[in-house]
């Protein structure tokens, strides 16, 4: 087996707001920054205690994958990522396939409406979801953690110019337990 040259690992920060900040930064986006486009997502979220592990339905670009981050949201803001990309055709095979692992986690699906855009350096991601509510998703990819006081330094940066609340590590593990708590409550958790 050939070994992967480079890791990937996303330096990722979330913020969320309400509507009226999420239109004045889609007006400032569409101003000032590179267009990425729509990228709308289905995604099902294997709940596992210590990692990031989904299947994503990219919706508008008409690709799927299978991700597993090695890192959960609120435990650091490096994630390093496994991706293995799988015709869209065979996301509810996928699906289907991980949940007979038993894994022991819960199954959640979450659309997601996204827009992209590059912006000094950072990628961002304009979201909506039930779940998140009105939010934005910072990141920088680099392919080793000696790069990642630098990724944070310019995402910071960027989120202050864009006077948006970055989201910090008890905020963000609070607000994912919610999230999955009222998803379970809802009995929508499990297939």
């Amino acid at each position: 087996m050939k070994q992967q040259k480079s890791k990937r690992i996303e330096i990722e920060f979330r913020a969320r707001f309400d509507k009226n900040k999420y239109k004045a930064l889609e007006k400032f986006f569409k101003a000032n920054a590179k267009d990425l486009g729509k990228d709308d997502k289905d995604v099902f979220f294997f709940i596992l205690p210590d990692k990031l592990f989904k299947v994503v339905d990219n919706v508008s670009q008409k690709t799927a994958k299978i991700v597993l981050k090695l890192n959960k949201i609120g435990h650091g803001s490096d994630f390093e990522e496994i991706e293995i990309p799988i015709n869209p055709s065979e996301v509810a095979k996928a699906v289907k396939m991980i949940r007979s692992l038993n894994l022991g986690g819960d199954l959640m699906e979450s659309f997601q409406e996204r827009h992209n855009y590059f912006y000094k350096g950072v990628e961002m991601a304009l979201k909506y979801s039930d779940h998140w509510g009105y939010h934005l998703e910072l990141e920088i990819m680099v392919n080793e953690v000696a790069k990642k006081s630098k990724a944070e330094q310019k995402i910071r940066a960027v989120a202050q110019e864009l006077n948006v609340s970055l989201m910090n590590e008890k905020e963000l593990q609070d607000f994912t337990r919610k999230v999955e708590k009222d998803y379970k409550r809802t009995g929508r958790c499990c297939f």
